[in-house]
């Protein structure tokens, strides 16, 4: 028997006539004429090879087959309503998984906030967060291992596109003991003589390009590259050594006891952008949180730093 052809208007016209024991009245509550009601029932019919009303003059009732066949009727308007109730969530941007790639600071202090923050308004949405380095923020993104990615300014290329979310400078993180904590702000110059320990090839290169053009003389190398910020902090926690870092990871610098002076001289500052591709289509989903990502990044870095 092929069922696919029949509609649900047509299971509609069924169940509303089931209930209300009347084509005119199942005809008022689906906004349709009674003739119109009855063609979908005939139609109905003709598809499945039994009738499923016994029509007098005087009543409507369902046949013994039509009783046999209500509840599987009834059980698909139930799923189908699922299904809309669902593609409405989804095309509201209300529902779905999103996978967010981030580098470990932001990835343990802002992601799990901002999910928090977003799940009390978009409680159907579930957001993954996955620890990406600095290095492959973009590729990440690119490749589809992720839907987007948060984290320092990177080149992009025509696959990805970044949107900045906040600025933030380059400063130097050192225990309370280091001579420099003495200082309110720290020049480049300053720096030659001091042991640095770097997080990651990606802060050693960043530094490198933004002292490309100063003298030779004006010039830092850090005497240790580690791969996480975390072991550089603890490092710089016993004054073994200092580390570079931007401002907005300062939540986990204060957990090593560090304190913050300002590189001026010139004062450096970095990005902090999402990422999203270009060259293919995200969900309604991600493309929600991608915009409140942005914004929320914002007030999140404005109120670290009236706390620091």
């Amino acid at each position: 028997m092929p069922l696919t052809r029949t509609t649900l208007r047509q299971f509609e016209a069924f169940v509303a006539i089931a209930e209300l024991r009347s084509f005119a009245a199942a005809a008022d509550r689906l906004g349709l004429t009674s003739s119109a009601v009855s063609q979908l029932v005939a139609e109905l019919e003709s598809v499945l090879g039994f009738r499923v009303f016994d029509r007098t003059t005087r009543r409507v009732s369902l046949s013994s087959a039509g009783r046999d066949f209500l509840a599987s009727v009834e059980s698909v308007l139930r799923h189908a309503q699922i299904a809309e109730t669902v593609a409405n969530d989804v095309r509201q941007r209300a529902a779905g998984i999103v996978r967010v790639g981030a580098p470990l600071v932001l990835a343990s202090t802002a992601l799990p906030q901002a999910i928090k923050d977003y799940a009390a308004v978009r409680p159907k949405v579930v957001v993954r967060i996955h620890d990406v380095t600095v290095d492959a923020l973009v590729d990440s993104v690119a490749h589809g291992d992720v839907d987007l990615a948060v984290g320092p300014d990177r080149v992009t290329g025509n696959t990805v596109a970044s949107q900045a979310a906040f600025d933030s400078p380059w400063v130097l993180w050192c225990a309370p003991t280091h001579p420099l904590a003495k200082r309110r702000t720290v020049r480049w110059d300053a720096l030659r003589d001091v042991a640095l320990v770097a997080a990651g090839r990606d802060h050693e290169r960043s530094v490198a390009r933004m002292l490309a053009h100063a003298p030779a003389d004006a010039r830092i190398t850090p005497v240790q590259v580690v791969d996480n910020i975390s072991t550089a902090m603890g490092i710089a926690a016993q004054s073994l050594a200092a580390t570079l870092a931007p401002a907005y990871v300062q939540v986990l610098a204060q957990h090593f006891g560090l304190v913050m002076r300002r590189i001026v001289e010139p004062e450096a500052i970095r990005q902090v952008c999402v990422y999203r591709p270009t060259a293919r289509a995200v969900s309604p989903a991600a493309e929600g949180f991608a915009e409140y990502l942005v914004q929320w990044l914002g007030r999140w870095n404005a109120g670290a730093k009236r706390r620091g």
